[in-house]
């Protein structure tokens, strides 16, 4: 295992300190938690989004909490979920009024360690919805059971837009919902990764081999097999994408090329050059193209594609400005 690290056992709470420590002015931890992890300054009267997950994804999941997006985000261990007293300590935090917005990937531990702070939350009288992003297709033929991965990006930006310019809780869990609707993921990897905790690869693959469809925790896909080409892998994935979530000639959509940690910035461009190409074939407009590393899992080599099909609600949630440690948008 090759890694700038101090132990394996300190590898998240030492990334947490350097973040912390770099950025004073954007982000702080609540109630002596390193992993309580919350913007700076909230908004008074603003409905409170909070996630949460494993790291390893950065800049998933805690990479998003910021101005016009996130306010709080609980940070487990590798790979593992917050605790429930770890995200109820978050909504005291963050909460400003208005009522909190819990959005997170389809993940069991998640699901029961976030339903467990709202129930903690119900006795303070502060209310909480609930919305998971479930958008990989390959996961399940059931929407409602696949897991979460890129393409909650879509989500966050609708909520946190939504939610920024002085929306109800009702009416940010809509937003939410809305892009969750509408968008679709399909990932393929090139290499395993490495857990620090673990110390090895948490699967193996050829040196010409390739996952197609696999998950971000290395759950496995749909097929391994020989690496194929950006236009075949972005034909394959747009198949399977656009067959679940049709898209007619003339209809606008957002791209999401994603990186898995190791892939270079020159392969995304191919590969988006490649979907592009393949939607253009259909008379499907890009309306706007996303291209680098949104959700990650520690320095995988590969890629995912996801799709947002979008309308002038979704178009304004997408191009609304952002300011988090990792992500800028003006």
């Amino acid at each position: 295992m090759k890694k700038i690290i101090n132990a394996p056992e300190n590898y998240t709470d030492d990334m947490l300190k350097g973040i912390y420590a770099a950025h004073p002015d954007k982000v702080k931890y609540a109630a002596d938690d390193l992993r309580c992890y919350c913007i700076a300054n909230k908004k008074p009267g603003k409905v409170a989004i909070i996630t949460g997950g494993g790291t390893g994804h950065l800049p998933l999941f805690l990479g998003y909490v910021g101005e016009g997006l996130i306010d709080g985000c609980g940070v487990g261990g590798v790979f593992q979920s917050p605790s429930g007293e770890q995200i109820y300590n978050i909504a005291t935090e963050v909460e400003a009024g208005a009522g909190v917005l819990f959005l997170y990937g389809n993940y069991t531990g998640d699901i029961m360690n976030f339903d467990m702070a709202a129930e903690m939350l119900d006795m303070d009288d502060i209310e909480t919805i609930s919305v998971v992003g479930a958008d990989d297709v390959n996961s399940n033929e059931n929407p409602e059971a696949r897991r979460g991965v890129a393409g909650i990006y879509f989500m966050y930006k609708a909520a946190g837009a939504k939610a920024d310019q002085g929306g109800t809780l009702e009416e940010v869990a809509e937003a939410a919902k809305k892009a969750g609707e509408n968008v679709r993921t399909v990932g393929f990897a090139l290499t395993p990764c490495v857990v620090p905790e673990v110390g090895h690869s948490n699967f193996t693959l050829g040196d010409d081999e390739m996952a197609f469809g696999m998950g971000i925790h290395g759950e496995p896909g749909v097929w391994n097999g020989p690496i194929k080409t950006a236009d075949e892998l972005a034909a394959e994935s747009l198949d399977i994408i656009l067959k679940d979530m049709p898209v007619a000639e003339g209809e606008e959509v957002a791209v999401l090329i994603n990186g898995l940690g190791a892939t270079s910035s020159e392969e995304l461009y191919i590969l988006f050059n490649s979907v592009n190409e393949y939607l253009a074939g259909k008379g499907i407009k890009v309306y706007k193209a996303i291209v680098g590393e949104y959700a990650t899992s520690m320095e995988m080599m590969g890629a995912s594609i996801s799709i947002c099909k979008v309308d002038d609600e979704l178009k304004g949630y997408i191009d609304y400005p952002v300011n988090t440690p990792f992500i800028c948008q003006k």
